[in-house]
C-alpha cells in the first residue's frame, strides 16, 4: 500500500529522526573522547586515535551488512518477494561470526596491530588494553548496525532514534562512573563502550510491537548467494566508513613525521569535531535512503528525484552553517578537549580547522550521492565515490600535500579530495539519471 503522505514531508520526518539518531551517537563519541582527554591527556587522545581505525573496521562491516541488507529488504517488500523472510536472521548470524573473529584477532595480535597503526613507546601501553577490551564489542556493534538499518527501513525510524539517543545517555553516565568514580581511566571508557550497542539492542526489541511491522526474525544458516547480494550493495558503504579509519592511520603517520604526538592529538580533536558535522550529513542520507529505495521499487522516478534534490539542498545549508560556526568559535570548541591547557594543542588545532573544514561543502554531496546510488540499485557509482574519496585520491594527496606544503598541506588534502570527487560524482550521477530515469 502506497503512502499518501507528501514525499517531502516524509523526507523531513525521516531526516529529522535520523539526524537526531546520528547526533546522539556522535555525542557519545565526543563525550567519550572528552573523558579520555581529561583522564589521560594528549597521550590518551593519541592512543585513542591509533585504535580508532581498528574499531572503525568492524563498524564498517556492520554498516555494510545493514545498508546492503536493508536496501534489498525495502526493494523486495515493494515487490512482495518471499526472499525477505529470513534475510534479517541470516545477516545477524553472519555479523555475530565476523564479530567473534575480530575478538580473536585483536586479542592474539594486539601489539602487532597497534604498531602497524602507528603506535610508539609512549602510546603502546595505553592503547593495548583499550583495544583488547573494546574488541569484545565487535559482534554487538555489528548486530546493532544491521538491526537499526532493517528497523528503519521497516517504517520505524522513531524507534531507531529512541534507541540511539538512549544508548548515548546511558553510556555517557556509565562512562563517567567507570572513568572517574571508579578511577578506571581510559580502560573504563573501553568497558563503557560495551554498553552502547547492548542498550540500543534492548530497545530495538520493542519493534515487535510496531503495528505496521513486516520484519521477521528467522535465524537461518547464511545463504552465500544472498550474502553476496548484500555485500554487493553494502560494500560501498563499507569502503566509505573504512576509509575514515584508513585516513586516520595515514594522517597519524604523516603528522608524526612532520611534527609529533601533539599534531596527532590536534588531528584527533579536529576528527572528533568532524564526526558531529558528518552526523548531520549521515542523518540526511540515511533518512533519504529508505524512501528512495521504496520509490525505486515502485518505479516512481518523480519522487526519487524530489528526495535527492531535497537532501542535497539540506546538506548544503548545513555545511554553510557549520563552517561559519566552527571558524568563529574554534577556540572554545578546541578547549573542550584541552583539559591540560596545552598551548601547542590549541595552536595546531585552531590553525587546521579553517582549512580542513572547507571539505564539508563537498562531503555532504558525496555522502548523499553515494547512499542514493545504492538505493536505486546502482552500486557502481557508490563504489566509485567511496574508492576515490577514501583511497585513490585522498591517501596520496595527504602524503604529497604534506611533502610539498607541510602540515598546511595535510589539512588541505581533505577539501581538495572532496571537491574533485564531488565534481565527478555529479557528472556521473547526471548520466545515470538521464539514461535510466529521464
Amino acid at each position: 500500500m502506497e503512502s499518501k503522505t507528501p514525499i517531502i514531508r516524509e523526507f523531513a520526518n525521516y531526516t529529522l529522526k535520523n539526524i537526531f539518531a546520528s547526533l546522539g551517537l556522535s555525542l557519545y563519541v565526543i563525550v567519550d573522547t572528552l573523558f579520555i582527554a581529561l583522564a589521560a591527556g594528549a597521550i590518551g587522545l593519541a592512543s585513542l586515535n591509533i585504535v580508532l581505525p581498528i574499531f572503525n573496521l568492524f563498524n564498517s562491516i556492520g554498516l555494510m551488512l545493514g545498508i546492503g541488507g536493508a536496501t534489498i529488504y525495502s526493494m523486495n517488500k515493494e515487490r512482495n518477494s518471499s526472499n525477505n523472510d529470513s534475510l534479517y536472521g541470516q545477516l545477524l548470524i553472519s555479523g555475530i561470526l565476523v564479530g567473534i573473529f575480530f575478538i580473536i584477532i585483536a586479542n592474539i595480535f594486539t601489539n602487532q596491530l597497534l604498531y602497524l597503526m602507528g603506535a610508539n613507546s609512549q602510546t603502546i601501553n595505553v592503547a593495548a588494553p583499550y583495544l583488547r577490551i573494546i574488541s569484545f564489542s565487535a559482534p554487538l556493534f555489528i548486530v546493532n548496525y544491521i538491526s537499526v538499518n532493517f528497523i528503519r527501513n521497516d517504517g520505524n525510524p522513531k524507534l531507531t532514534m529512541i534507541a540511539t539517543l538512549s544508548e548515548t545517555g546511558v553510556v555517557i553516565i556509565i562512562d563517567y562512573l567507570f572513568v572517574f568514580v571508579l578511577g578506571l581511566g581510559m580502560n573504563g571508557a573501553a568497558f563503557a563502550t560495551l554498553f552502547a550497542p547492548l542498550t540500543s539492542l534492548v530497545i530495538l526489541t520493542h519493534h515487535r510491537f510496531f503495528p505496521a511491522r513486516n520484519l521477521k526474525l528467522k535465524l537461518r544458516i547464511p545463504n552465500l548467494t544472498l550474502v553476496k547480494s548484500v555485500i554487493r550493495l553494502g560494500f560501498p558503504s563499507l569502503l566509505a566508513e573504512l576509509s575514515t579509519g584508513i585516513s586516520i592511520f595515514v594522517f597519524n603517520i604523516v603528522l608524526l613525521r612532520l611534527g609529533g604526538n601533539y599534531e596527532v592529538a590536534a588531528y584527533g580533536v579536529i576528527a572528533n569535531i568532524c564526526i558531529i558535522v558528518l552526523a548531520f550529513f549521515n542523518g540526511v542520507s540515511f533518512g533519504m535512503q529508505p524512501l528512495v529505495a521504496r520509490e525505486y521499487g515502485r518505479n516512481n522516478w518523480k519522487d526519487v528525484r524530489k528526495i535527492l534534490y531535497a537532501s542535497l539542498v539540506t546538506c548544503s545549508v548545513i555545511a554553510l552553517v557549520c563552517y561559519v560556526f566552527l571558524v568563529i568559535f574554534k577556540y572554545p570548541v578546541i578547549n573542550i578537549f584541552n583539559n591540560a591547557h596545552s598551548n601547542l594543542l590549541v595552536t595546531y588545532a585552531s590553525y587546521g580547522i579553517p582549512f580542513y573544514f572547507l571539505s564539508i561543502f563537498f562531503s555532504g554531496i558525496n555522502i548523499n550521492i553515494m547512499i542514493f546510488s545504492v538505493s536505486i540499485n546502482q552500486p557502481r557509482l557508490s563504489f566509485f565515490i567511496s574508492l576515490l574519496r577514501g583511497y585513490l585520491i585522498l591517501l596520496p594527496t595527504i602524503v604529497i600535500f604534506g611533502y610539498l606544503f607541510g602540515v598546511t598541506g595535510v589539512w588541505l588534502s581533505v577539501p581538495f579530495t572532496e571537491l574533485v570527487v564531488a565534481l565527478l560524482s555529479i557528472l556521473f550521477l547526471r548520466n545515470i539519471l538521464t539514461q535510466n530515469f529521464a
